[in-house]
């Protein structure tokens, strides 16, 4: 199974045995409704600009439906995927609480196709830095762009470098000669792929890339990229970076560039 997959089955169990409603609250956040992009998206939205008085959008790696539900009460058309049918059947639960006429299915944003209904805007809430490497990185934002339309919005939340949480003392793998430091307490990172790796306290054989690291197995967990390398990985996709917040870089607005008109 896909190394993204375990953390995810494993928080939206959590979240059902608890009683709560969204990821956020397993991690002692108070209420469906605060989501971590919140504000991003109350800030943001208001400055962009759309042809459809009801614009159609589409949030992958919706979770519980937080992030859907607030967009859909602001009179967004509203399709929500996730790859983990727990979150989408409580996301359906919410929906139909708040009588939301939300569209939820369960789906991978690798392996989302290339043809089906295009979108104003395709959202990220802190999706893309648990998929880590270049190649389902790439997928991601070619599958974006195929369903994104020629004026729509990819907004992208997701986590940074923390050099808080970074610790300089340096762990060298004795079998691959890798460097990584510890970082965020319980975790590594390599500085040179800015991968994050948490210890993996079962047995790796269920967990595709799993890695072991002086004889502790370790599985890849987030890509937390500083935000120039952030915006130089998107841009490098085909997408303008039109906004990127100042403060920790970690929310972004990008478009599809306009081509120009041939002279021919």
């Amino acid at each position: 199974m896909k190394y993204y997959y375990r953390e995810h089955i494993l928080g939206y169990q959590k979240v059902k045995e608890e009683g709560k409603t969204a990821w956020a609250e397993i991690h002692g956040v108070d209420g469906f409704e605060n989501f971590e992009s919140r504000p991003f998206l109350e800030e943001i939205l208001p400055q962009l600009h759309f042809s459809d008085p009801r614009p159609t959008v589409l949030e992958y790696g919706c979770g519980t439906g937080p992030g859907a539900c607030f967009l859909s009460e602001k009179g967004f058309r509203v399709d929500g995927i996730d790859l983990i049918p727990l979150a989408i059947e409580i996301a359906r639960v919410q929906a139909k609480t708040r009588s939301l006429d939300i569209h939820y299915e369960v789906q991978d944003i690798c392996k989302l196709p290339h043809e089906g209904k295009k979108y104003d805007m395709i959202v990220d809430s802190y999706c893309l830095q648990g998929i880590v490497f270049a190649k389902d990185r790439e997928r991601v934002f070619q599958n974006v762009q195929s369903r994104l339309k020629p004026k729509g919005y990819y907004l992208i939340s997701t986590a940074t470098f923390d050099e808080s949480s970074f610790c300089r003392d340096k762990l060298k793998d004795t079998e691959t000669g890798t460097i990584y430091n510890a970082y965020q307490e319980d975790k590594l990172i390599d500085m040179k792929t800015f991968i994050v790796y948490r210890r993996l306290d079962e047995k790796p054989d269920d967990w595709e890339d799993a890695v072991k690291v002086n004889g502790i197995w370790y599985l890849p967990v987030r890509r937390h990229w500083k935000p120039a390398d952030l915006r130089a990985e998107i841009e490098a996709t085909g997408f303008d970076v039109i906004y990127q917040d100042k403060v920790s870089g970690e929310n972004l607005v990008c478009v599809i560039p306009t081509l120009p008109l041939s002279n021919d």
